[in-house]
């Protein structure tokens, strides 16, 4: 593992969304239960279900062992749930819209890019008014395609769709950071030469993102600020 350095001036951000800029758990974790029952299987601890939250879900239901045809059929029973009811059983956390517009005012531009398919993360960015520091508002929001046959599209991918619009904008590749609360936004990033600010107030283990290879951790939104921009 090789940890990338920050580099000395950021331009472009490319921010998670779950764990990151939103308290999601609480929706994902009740329709994960559901969709768990409602596919006939046994639901996992609260405790596994909460690792589920940040990765595709794909990735994760294959890693306890669902076959492709299982992890698509619990994934189409989640979703019926997750779009009823826990989408927006989400908050955003506090200090993160003054730490964003804090960013944009010293004119840093910030993306997103999420694990999360991107209709559903459009619509809950858009819920919350986080598309209003984003450069291009909803066009900002870079999330997975949903998935086909039982298969899940990694986060590398949609680093690389977010990595592709910032050069667009005029950002150096050498001027782009990801900021992120789990172990695989800090190796999709670094898959594409990007650093990971890691932060704290996410759904990471205990040393998850310093083992990752993170370049820094931030502890809270004002902390993260601080860093993307000193």
């Amino acid at each position: 593992m090789v940890t990338l350095s920050l580099p000395r001036r950021i331009t472009h951000v490319l921010l998670d969304l779950d764990g990151t800029l939103t308290d999601s758990a609480p929706g994902i974790i009740a329709s994960l239960r559901t969709g768990f029952t409602d596919a006939g299987f046994d639901v996992p601890s609260d405790e596994v279900l909460r690792t589920f939250v940040g990765p595709p879900l794909g990735a994760s239901l294959t890693r306890m062992g669902l076959s492709a045809a299982d992890a698509a059929t619990t994934i189409a029973a989640y979703r019926r749930d997750f779009e009823a009811y826990g989408m927006f059983d989400n908050s955003v956390f506090g200090g993160v819209p003054e730490a964003l517009a804090g960013l944009r005012e010293t004119g840093v531009r910030l993306l997103v890019a999420t694990a999360k398919p991107e209709r559903y993360a459009r619509q809950i960015v858009a819920h919350f008014g986080l598309d209003g520091y984003l450069t291009g508002g909803l066009d900002g929001v870079h999330g997975a395609a949903d998935y086909e046959a039982g298969e899940a599209q990694g986060k590398e991918v949609v680093v690389e769709r977010a990595v592709a619009h910032a050069v667009a904008l005029g950002a150096d590749a050498g001027q782009i950071v990801m900021v992120g609360d789990r172990e695989h936004d800090v190796h999709a990033a670094a898959h594409h030469g990007v650093p990971t600010v890691g932060v704290t107030w996410g759904y990471a283990a205990p040393g998850e993102l310093e083992a990752a290879g993170a370049a820094a951790i931030a502890t809270t939104p004002e902390e993260l600020r601080k860093l993307l921009t000193s």
